[in-house]
């Protein structure tokens, strides 16, 4: 299967920048569109961020202008920069796999890693 690793979070103040990263592993072959979302206590899982196989990119309004996602395929490895931190970006962040929407080869899709922990205090 495809597994997901999150690493990169900690806690942080107000202000101050963290780099995420999902490293991914199984089924090499497969073009995915990634994707970041975050999960705060007792909220549902939104969408922050994301990457297509095409290198488009897309970001939530409350991370615009903050946030940068990236990736580097030879690593198998989606990153997201995260600039002037604000408690609201307190959460688990997670990455997953989307698409792809076409493939000769099996490409199974919508796996989740087990998030990392970002905190940011005031």
């Amino acid at each position: 299967q495809v597994e997901l690793v999150e690493s990169g979070g900690g806690s942080v103040q107000s202000g101050d920048s963290l780099t995420l990263a999902c490293k991914r592993s199984g089924y090499d072959y497969c073009a995915y569109d990634m994707r970041w979302y975050r999960q705060a206590p007792g909220e549902e899982r939104v969408f922050v961020s994301g990457i297509d196989s095409d290198g488009s990119v897309s970001y939530a309004e409350s991370v615009k202008g903050r946030f940068t996602i990236s990736q580097d395929n030879a690593k198998k490895t989606v990153y997201l920069q995260m600039n002037n931190l604000k408690p609201e970006d307190t959460a688990l962040y997670y990455c997953k796999t989307e698409g792809p929407e076409e493939s000769i080869y099996y490409c199974p899709t919508n796996y989740w890693g087990q998030g990392t922990q970002v905190t940011v205090s005031s």
